[in-house]
């Protein structure tokens, strides 16, 4: 078991509960709105104050935001092997604060941005390109952002469900009360960061509009530290990463060595007495690996019956964890390309709003172009409802499983429906252009082109399509990561799951370089480009993703079966129920 500090008693350590709950959601909520508010609108920050091109600052969002997910890994590494969760999330929250505090800084002082366009007297008209300098001060303010991220993201989930029982009833609701209230703070902290805080920052000013952020993050600092003596704090014991590498490394000094032919009884199978992982059945797939597990006469073994020296012999049951992981490495991918068309959407749906019309009905006030991702979130917080309520216990009665679909089925369903997203996004692209090019605009955006005249409500369809997506995609790789990592490794698979998206941001940004370089689909002004174009690649690349996955699918078996996949259907043992995927 993991050890903890605030022990009250020799029994194990005092769980406060719902008594610690007040200070680690109100650091929640607080540190949602201060990063959300502060990266919401950086795309346009960028554009609008810095006067960089639309390219480059597609590409600057898309390292920051895939370095951030990316250094999740090493977040949680440090965090479960030398720190603990506490010290990382102190650490990272002041990171984030400072990092916050650089980004109103190069807002609220004139030197540290370049003059806006169109101003400078006789140089009128003309775009500054920002000083080495003041890029410099700017990337310092991205890089403690990114500090920053690396720790919260992966400790901050686990951190809050430490401080409840897991050994309890009253415990065990409470964390799933805990999921609950930090899915409802992030959706709280999405929506208003997308509407009120970006309104702020489009229309008043910036300065003041990264300043409400940087003020609420130094207020989830505050509250964070004010519950300092009653959080349990669980005590680092060692990384995963550790046992995942004594695997392969005595794998690989035994691969000469030959299976024996009943392997579910020849192999060593110590399993610690303070394991607080399951066990797991012995499959036949990865057989390599299993290598690690046989004892040869150059192995000792301890009187505890644990070996000597645990990077020459494994047991089958840490070597059926390794395989746990490397099951998932292509379902992993495949969540890495789907989310590519996430990240555009998001990205370049901006530029689509701020070349329409973005008034609201017949009234003078227009919505933020940024505002317009947060349909995505309205269709997710619409639709789980809906889905839990209504469809669920029509699809248990249709298919006999307690969730009604299997996870893989939902992040299958997701995937799909980013193709048809992005199909509808080059449509919609297309008739915005045509209306820019062949009808009378609304003006003209500085350092772009010209407004069209098609409403900005017509990017809905996509917007709410690509949250769909979500809904089922990422929300059930989540899931699907959660329940087949093992126990000790959940914290590493919420960093396994950042690294893709990590993967996807660069992946986004290769792809839009190429694309930039190669043709003159993602020009500045979008009625002289092609856009269009870029979202009808990205679907044909969806869909070779959603082949690829199937396939997949096909091939993987859920934690806990020893059942072999078949030529046509995939048969799986999973809560003692046999499911058939249909292969396609």
């Amino acid at each position: 078991m993991e050890k903890t500090e605030n022990q009250a008693t020799s029994n194990g350590p005092n769980y406060r509960g719902i008594k610690a709950m007040p200070f680690v959601i109100g650091n929640e909520t607080f540190e949602k709105l201060g990063t959300i508010g502060t990266s919401a609108n950086l795309l346009v920050y960028l554009t609008s104050v810095f006067n960089l091109k639309s390219i480059t600052a597609t590409n600057i969002i898309n390292v920051f935001n895939g370095t951030c997910n990316f250094g999740t890994l090493l977040g949680a590494f440090l965090s479960d092997t030398y720190f603990g969760r506490y010290k990382t999330l102190g650490f990272a929250s002041v990171s984030s604060f400072l990092g916050m505090l650089v980004l109103t800084l190069t807002a609220a002082i004139s030197k540290l941005h370049p003059p806006q366009c169109g101003s400078g007297g006789e140089e009128a008209g003309r775009c500054f390109s920002p000083t080495p300098w003041q890029m410099a001060f700017l990337l310092s303010g991205f890089g403690l952002l990114v500090v920053g991220a690396s720790g919260i993201r992966p400790c901050n989930l686990p951190f809050g469900a430490d401080q409840f029982n897991p050994n309890t009833e009253s415990g065990k609701s409470g964390i799933s009360s805990f999921f609950n209230w930090y899915y409802c703070t992030y959706t709280f902290a999405v929506m208003i960061s997308l509407t009120t805080i970006v309104y702020v920052q489009s229309n008043v000013s910036w300065s003041l509009g990264l300043a409400i952020p940087t003020i609420l993050m130094f207020l989830s600092c505050a509250v964070f530290f004010a519950g300092t003596r009653i959080y349990v704090q669980v005590i680092p014991m060692g990384s995963p990463l550790t046992s995942i590498s004594q695997v392969i490394v005595a794998a690989f000094k035994k691969r000469q060595v030959e299976l024996p032919k009943q392997p579910w009884i020849s192999l060593f199978n110590h399993v610690p007495s303070n394991s607080i992982n399951s066990r797991i059945a012995y499959t036949k797939q990865f057989r390599f690996l299993n290598k690690a597990a046989v004892i040869t006469s150059n192995d000792s073994i301890k009187a505890d019956g644990s070996a000597a020296d645990p990077w020459k012999l494994c047991s089958i049951q840490q070597v059926e964890e390794v395989k746990c992981v490397v099951r998932l490495i292509p379902i992993w991918a495949a969540g890495l390309i789907y989310y590519v068309s996430v990240v555009q959407q998001q990205n370049y749906a901006v530029f689509q709003a701020l070349q329409s019309d973005r008034r609201l009905g017949k009234s003078n006030f227009h919505i933020p172009a940024a505002s317009y991702i947060i349909f995505a979130m309205l269709t997710i917080t619409i639709w789980l409802p809906i889905y839990d309520r209504i469809l669920v216990p029509w699809l248990r009665r249709l298919t006999g499983k307690e969730d009604g679909l299997t996870l893989l089925r939902k992040v299958g369903i997701g995937l799909i429906i980013s193709v048809f997203a992005s199909l509808i996004s080059g449509f919609i692209e297309d008739r915005r252009r045509i209306i820019a090019l062949t009808e009378p605009t609304l003006g003209s955006v500085p350092g772009k082109g010209a407004i069209s005249s098609m409403s900005a409500m017509w990017l809905i369809p996509q917007v709410a399509l690509s949250g769909l997506s979500e809904a089922f995609a990422l929300i059930g790789q989540n899931e699907l990561f959660y329940k087949q990592f093992p126990e000790n490794m959940r914290s590493f698979a919420l960093a396994f799951l950042f690294v893709g998206f990590a993967g996807s941001s660069y992946l986004s940004s290769f792809f839009s370089s190429v694309i930039h370089r190669t043709t003159e689909w993602l020009g500045d002004d979008l009625n002289k480009g092609r856009l269009d174009y870029f979202y009808y690649s990205i679907a044909a690349l969806e869909m070779f993703n959603f082949v690829s996955f199937l396939i997949c699918a096909k091939w993987y078996k859920y934690k806990g079966s020893d059942s072999n996949p078949g030529v046509m259907t995939l048969e799986i043992n999973h809560n003692n129920q046999h499911e058939q995927i249909p292969a396609v």
